[in-house]
């Protein structure tokens, strides 16, 4: 006797693929519905699974007789053979002795041993299909309790946080999930994930008896050198900072001319440079000061021999004297932020600013970068008032928006 399994979507299609294979005699054994397992099941169909079988010697027998009355044994047992049960096997094997009584002892013991193991098998699938109706059970118990994994995957989404990134959220905290979790404690644990990804905020601090050149890059009309002056103004009242200004960002003039306005206000040296070697007789100027702030020409982040001028710059001062932030608009798609992104991917050691929050409704971008970059999270920017309308970015809150809490 052979035994085999087929799957398909549907019961009909499993029972053709069954009869495509097996041959028109094949006898249904079992069925089985088999669903997706996982937290994201209800995302994915159910299929059938049936078990079927067919006698190899009624196989033989059927291409040797020809003789009515066996034809008339065969047809009747075929008809018979689509009810799933044993007694309709044990049936026929009554029924086929007229055509096997002549077979040798030997074949009437294999076909008994064929039965013994057909009965065997079937006891152990029944078990095994026990054991995974209770799971399933279990799981659909747990679905129902559960309604809240589509609410917040659909709020994250309405955030523009990356797909991936939900799924794996969500993903990490189903195994610590209990079955009768509340859905206070479930968002608690996703609102605290968030917060763990999105990492201590870092920003500029003095160190005493040290110069640091903080160097501004990021592409054109993200807001860079409003931002430097927001800082400034933050490090000198604040901080009680000795601070200078540089800019190189000598292909605007009003570029220029906006920054020398800021540094009368705030009462601080103004240097603009037009080439990296002239950083050497800079440092000596300013040795005596805690902060350099350096503003950097927002070029296209597409022109390569742009980023390597941006690099000799950088690179002019040594690196555990300087530190780098990435100036981007909260505004950016997130595919061009990932272009952006990529292309100051040499520039591996810098800290992630973010400008122009108060134009967007979704900050899903914030999240995606952080996790692209693995780079840390430091300022964001709402509005255009020096020095007022700058702050840390605060993860716990970034996790309340995300979420859909208050602003």
């Amino acid at each position: 006797m052979i035994i085999k399994k087929f799957q398909a979507n549907t019961e009909t299609e499993a029972i053709m693929l069954a009869k495509d294979d097996l041959g028109k005699d094949a006898i249904v054994m079992n069925i089985k519905t088999i669903r997706p397992r996982g937290i994201f099941k209800f995302f994915k169909n159910s299929t059938v699974e049936i078990t079927a079988a067919v006698d190899e010697y009624r196989n033989k027998a059927t291409e040797v007789q020809k003789e009515p009355m066996t034809n008339s044994i065969y047809e009747n047992s075929r008809s018979e053979s689509k009810q799933n049960s044993f007694e309709q096997e044990l049936e026929y094997q009554k029924g086929s002795n007229q055509v096997t009584e002549d077979l040798p002892s030997s074949s009437i013991e294999m076909k008994l041993n064929n039965l013994q193991a057909m009965l065997e098998k079937q006891i152990s699938e029944s078990a095994k299909k026990d054991v995974e109706e209770k799971q399933s059970n279990k799981e659909e118990t747990e679905n129902k309790e559960l309604p809240w994994i589509q609410l917040i995957y659909n709020q994250l989404l309405a955030n523009e946080v990356d797909e991936k990134i939900i799924n794996d959220i969500i993903g990490e905290i189903e195994p610590s999930l209990k079955k009768d979790a509340t859905i206070d404690s479930i968002l608690a644990s996703i609102y605290q994930k968030i917060i763990l990804k999105l990492g201590q905020t870092q920003t500029i601090s003095i160190t005493e008896g040290k110069t640091k050149y903080i160097f501004f890059i990021g592409p054109t009309g993200v807001g860079k050198t409003t931002t430097i002056a927001k800082i400034a103004s933050s490090i000198k009242v604040e901080k009680k900072g000795k601070i200078a200004l540089i800019t190189s960002d000598t292909y605007r003039i009003a570029a220029v001319e906006q920054l020398r306005t800021y540094a009368n206000i705030l009462d601080v040296p103004l240097r603009v440079i037009y080439s990296y070697n002239e950083m050497e007789e800079v440092r000596e100027d300013f040795k005596d000061y805690d902060i350099v702030l350096v503003d950097t020409a927002g070029r296209s982040h597409r022109s390569r021999e742009q980023r390597d001028d941006i690099e000799k710059l950088i690179n002019s001062i040594p690196k555990e004297d300087r530190e780098i932030y990435l100036v981007l608009s909260a505004t950016t798609k997130n595919k061009d932020l990932v272009r952006i992104t990529d292309a100051y991917s040499e520039i591996t050691d810098y800290r992630l600013i973010f400008t122009k929050l108060d134009e967007t409704t979704s900050i899903g971008n914030i999240f995606n970068i952080k996790m692209l970059t693995g780079a840390p999270l430091s300022y964001v920017t709402h509005g255009q008032n020096v020095p007022d309308d700058i702050s840390k970015i605060d993860a716990q809150q970034i996790a309340k928006q995300l979420l859909g809490g208050n602003e």
